[in-house]
C-alpha cells in the first residue's frame, strides 16, 4: 500500500542501510583516488609536452632532478590541499599511504617517462664534486 506523499510503500524497507553507509564512506575516497590519478596523468603529459618544447627531454629531466634534490634539502610541510600547486610533491610523513592520493607522480617515474631511466646522473655527479 502506498503511504503518504512520499511515493514509497509502507512495507518497503528502502534497501540495505549497510550498503548506503559504505557508499557514503567509500564514495569520497574513490573520488579522491580518481582525481589524484587524473592529476598524475596530466603531470606526465605536461612533462612530455615541456620536453618537446625544450627540444631535448634531458633538459627537463635534469631540472626535475634538481628540484627534487632541493626539496629534500629543505623540506616543507604543507596542507595536502595545496600539493597540486607545487612542481615537486611536498614532504609527506606517511609516504606510502600518501602516494595513493598524491597529485604528482614520483620524480623518478617522471624522469623515467622522459628519458627512459630514473636519473640523469647530474645531481649525483654534482654532489660528488661538492657543489651540493
Amino acid at each position: 500500500m502506498w503511504g503518504g506523499m512520499g511515493g514509497r510503500r509502507d512495507d518497503d524497507e528502502g534497501g540495505n542501510p549497510l550498503a548506503g553507509l559504505l557508499v557514503l564512506i567509500l564514495g569520497p575516497i574513490a573520488a579522491a583516488l580518481i582525481q589524484a590519478a587524473i592529476s598524475r596523468s596530466r603531470e606526465f603529459n605536461a612533462d612530455t609536452e615541456g620536453a618537446a618544447l625544450a627540444g631535448d627531454p634531458m633538459y627537463l629531466a635534469s631540472a626535475l632532478e634538481k628540484l627534487e634534490a632541493y626539496s629534500k634539502r629543505i623540506p616543507m610541510e604543507t596542507n595536502p590541499a595545496f600539493n597540486s600547486m607545487f612542481i615537486v610533491e611536498p614532504l609527506n610523513i606517511m609516504k606510502s599511504m600518501a602516494n595513493l592520493f598524491a597529485t604528482h607522480p614520483p620524480m623518478e617515474k617522471r624522469i623515467f617517462n622522459l628519458i627512459g631511466r630514473e636519473s640523469t646522473g647530474s645531481v649525483h655527479r654534482a654532489a660528488a664534486a661538492g657543489r651540493w
